[in-house]
């Protein structure tokens, strides 16, 4: 799908992302992200909100989630932007609770292993050369791999291996998989890389559709591998396209390019990335669902405009100067993040201990809708630090 004429027009002129607005976002996110540091040593948030308030999780036999990677790797954000050694003592701390949690394999029977892991132990790695953190990341990339179906050639989301009702992927993943590009560059061993690159290129003939919406999930045959249909468990409906979904695909994409090199992942980068522009409202924040417009008086899921930030942000390093659309990319990012810094923090929340509100966790399970949601409150975080560290070596 190419840009249609109305975004063309709105992103074509030059837009003002002042530094003084990207340190006041900052401001107000460590305001925030200091508060939390009382809070969530051996705790992790849980995945969204209530009321604007993050529970906690035990580090223990109750930890269960998939997203405690992004509490950690906001505090290694933290770190990176300010070099307080508070962030960085406790984002230490915790590896050893990751380190415990994959040697016991306690909840981590799923695909998320790169949620958990790359924000923590490889972050802590790539920030500190810590050799603890390299061999837990490795671990976690060891465990990925069990997941990788042979026939269909993917690493299976969730549920019992080899499952019929649950032989399928689902396009998350796409943020996944860099835990198995980086474990092989650190150990020199390319069975994570070649697995790694199988399962992004069926996903690249799978989840994509010819518009360039995307599914959120796809089933294979469990005999031949066959691909036989794309559907949902997070959008509106099996043919609408669910806005983190897409914004997935726009930061999944660039990141195997980062990796693999392959030109392909820049053209779909572009097909998924026109298509989740034309779809955006007037103030460039999207709704949980692309299918959704401002007469729907559906909820905005803002982590969905920031991962989409970070994969604009991502593939503009390597898009040709003469790109066309080169321009309008980046000031779709700027505009976006001027929209949530602006409208969409919890700066006027007092109580609340989340960066980003009006996220959408999952609509149809009706859960963390219109919360704060931590994976949005790192990308958000980490949008804040590729805008005023432009040579951040980012973690995926």
């Amino acid at each position: 799908m190419k840009l249609n004429e109305e975004t063309i027009k709105k992103y074509s002129e030059d837009v003002e992302l002042s530094k003084e607005l990207l340190y006041q976002g900052l401001h107000n996110a460590l305001s925030k992200i200091d508060r939390n540091t009382e809070i969530f040593i051996n705790t992790f948030p849980r995945p969204s909100s209530v009321n604007g308030i993050y529970p906690g999780i035990l580090n223990g036999g109750e930890w269960d989630d998939w997203t405690s990677g992004f509490w950690t790797g906001i505090l290694w954000l933290a770190y990176e932007i300010t070099k307080d050694e508070k962030y960085r003592k406790i984002a230490e701390f915790q590896l050893r609770g990751y380190k415990e949690r994959i040697i016991a394999k306690n909840a981590v029977d799923h695909h998320d292993l790169g949620f958990l892991y790359i924000p923590s132990a490889v972050a802590q790695y790539k920030t500190t050369t810590c050799e603890e953190a390299k061999i837990t990341g490795i671990m976690a990339a060891e465990h990925l791999i069990t997941r990788f179906r042979g026939k269909g050639e993917f690493i299976q989301a969730w549920g019992e291996l080899d499952s019929p009702d649950n032989y399928r992927l689902i396009i998350d993943c796409n943020l996944n998989i860099p835990l198995l590009f980086w474990a092989s560059e650190v150990t020199g061993d390319k069975k994570y890389r070649e697995i790694g690159e199988k399962h992004i290129n069926t996903a690249s003939r799978t989840v994509v559709r010819e518009d360039g919406s995307t599914f959120h999930t796809y089933y294979f045959d469990k005999e031949t591998g066959n691909p036989l249909k794309g559907s949902t468990a997070q959008g509106n409906s099996d043919n609408s396209t669910w806005a983190r979904g897409q914004a997935w695909g726009m930061y999944g994409f660039p990141l195997a390019y980062r990796y693999l090199k392959n030109k392909k992942f820049v053209e779909l980068y572009k097909k998924v990335t026109n298509y989740f522009l034309n779809k955006l409202p007037e103030d460039s924040v999207c709704y949980w669902d692309l299918s959704f417009d401002d007469t729907s008086g559906e909820e905005k899921d803002t982590s969905a405009a920031a991962i989409a930030v970070c994969g604009i942000l991502e593939m503009s390093e390597n898009l040709n100067n003469n790109d066309e659309n080169k321009k309008i990319y980046m000031n779709a990012a700027k505009d976006i993040m001027k929209s949530l810094i602006e409208k969409y923090t919890t700066k006027n929340m007092k109580e609340s201990n989340g960066l980003l509100k009006e996220a959408v966790y999952s609509k149809p399970h009706r859960m963390g809708v219109n919360e704060c949601c931590i994976w949005g409150d790192y990308f958000y975080m980490e949008a804040l630090v590729r805008f005023l560290k432009p040579d951040f070596k980012i973690y995926w």
